[in-house]
């Protein structure tokens, strides 16, 4: 596969990937709307057998429209953040987080029916958050400053501070990014280098220049011929000096 293959292939994936996700949960809610109410009630039930199936369903069910709404639009972005920068370990970090996260809310949360994808976006935050500032790669750090600007004010809701919002779960998340932060902590994003390489030059041994004084004279009755030859398998470009008598 070229590089431009590659890189097209990459590039939809971090796109592609998030579109599908949110998508899939609008498509969850017009189902629970239109057909199956009983959808909402598939949340995380702590300390129950029958709520930790929750754990996999609840990123997907939202109470309402404006639930919905405001978990897709970070959602999205920081998806696109993730697949972007951890594309070899962003599936680990989206199925990892839903289930740590999830796990976290069953264990310290309140008699209560927890849905919604709040908590996985509590996961993507806090993870983007420590692992730029972990890599001291100054895009990350960047992105990381930019996630704090945009959702800075989400983490007061890790807190028991407004009624009715799963706060379990975002302090679920929040723990898991953290610690997947430090797991991860190997898998941090590099910017792509170029080297330029070029060969050892001394110019006492060049066959060209040695033939000449400092004035640009010939030294020698001499008087150089240059061939270029490109070579197509190399791309590169031969350069050969020869040197004959020159007819006075």
């Amino acid at each position: 596969m070229s590089h431009n293959q590659q890189h097209f292939r990459y590039s939809t994936g971090v796109v592609a990937y998030p579109v599908f996700f949110v998508l899939s949960i609008w498509i969850v809610f017009w189902l629970q709307v239109r057909f199956f109410p009983a959808i909402k009630t598939f949340g995380v039930y702590p300390q129950k057998l029958e709520g930790l199936s929750g754990i996999f369903f609840s990123p997907f069910i939202h109470a309402d429209i404006q639930h919905l709404y405001h978990n897709s639009i970070p959602l999205f972005i920081l998806s696109v953040a993730l697949f972007y920068f951890y594309r070899k370990i962003s599936w680990k970090v989206i199925l990892y987080g839903i289930i740590l996260s999830g796990l976290i809310t069953w264990i310290i949360g309140r008699p209560s029916n927890h849905i919604g994808a709040s908590g996985l976006v509590y996961v993507l935050v806090s993870f983007i958050f420590f692992k730029g500032v972990f890599a001291k790669h100054y895009r990350l750090v960047a992105l990381s400053l930019m996630i704090i600007f945009l959702y800075g004010s989400m983490i007061w809701y890790v807190f028991p501070v407004k009624e009715g919002m799963s706060w379990e779960g975002h302090l679920g998340g929040l723990i898991s990014g953290l610690l997947f932060a430090l797991i991860f902590r190997k898998s941090v994003a590099k910017p792509e280098r170029y080297v330029w390489q070029q060969p050892d030059y001394n110019e006492d041994d060049d066959p060209f220049l040695k033939h000449f004084d400092e004035n640009g004279n010939f030294i020698e009755n001499l008087e150089p011929e240059i061939e270029e030859e490109m070579s197509s398998e190399e791309n590169q470009l031969n350069i050969t000096y020869t040197f004959k008598k020159r007819e006075d």
